[in-house]
């Protein structure tokens, strides 16, 4: 049931542990076809996760097929039923997980930060796997692509497994120039009017988004 997915949700989950957002068991993806939810099982290690540890659940949560879920399912159902999400992927970047230990939200501090909607909010801490951290997160996402778990890590969704793989890259990409713009100075960031002209000038030209980039294979 769902094999195609369930590859898909487990060579994504390599990916994102090549790319060092996802440090042994820390880290989750999922991908929904129809009622049905293709997500990595609890424990999984993301560098070395085949299709068999991806486990089959429908939107309520009850397991149809493999192993136990991840204990973050709440997230992922969460952002399924209350943004449309078509895959989700939670992951334990490095620099993205040290700003969400110090700062409120990620200022926009580049033009591609409209790809995740904006400036990044930083959902308030809950411990990992409970209900609160799941109300508390998706709460942050509203109008976002992404979100940063205060004293965690970091969550986002798209259309796709490539989307959502490209969102989470890109956040941690955009947390990586904030991080090494406050080591020079003050970094400058872009207004409201500023990403909304980005938006105009993107949508006039067709040009797609970093967050459209393969971002698995």
């Amino acid at each position: 049931m769902l094999e195609p997915e369930r590859e898909a949700v487990a060579d994504a989950a390599r990916c994102l542990a090549e790319a060092g957002l996802a440090l042994g068991t820390a880290g989750n993806v999922s991908s929904r076809h129809g009622d049905l939810v293709a997500v990595t099982r609890t424990g999984a290690s993301l560098a070395t996760v085949s299709a068999d540890e991806v486990a089959v659940v429908d939107l309520s949560g009850t397991s149809v097929q493999g192993p136990p879920p991840t204990s973050e399912l709440a997230l992922h159902l969460g952002a399924y039923h209350r943004y449309c999400a078509g895959a989700v992927v939670h992951v334990h970047g490095p620099v993205s997980t040290a700003l969400a230990c110090v700062i409120d939200e990620l200022p926009a501090v580049h033009y591609q930060m409209v790809a995740l909607g904006g400036p990044i909010r930083v959902a308030r801490y809950a411990t990992f796997g409970t209900t609160e951290l799941a109300e508390t997160t998706l709460e942050a996402l509203e109008d976002r692509q992404a979100v940063l778990m205060a004293n965690h890590d970091a969550l986002s969704y798209g259309e796709d497994l490539s989307s959502a793989v490209g969102a989470a890259q890109l956040l941690e990409w955009v947390c990586t120039v904030y991080w090494r713009a406050c080591a020079i100075g003050t970094p400058k960031t872009l207004s409201d009017a500023q990403l909304d002209a980005v938006r105009t000038e993107m949508a006039r030209r067709r040009y797609g988004s970093m967050v459209s980039t393969e971002g698995s294979r």
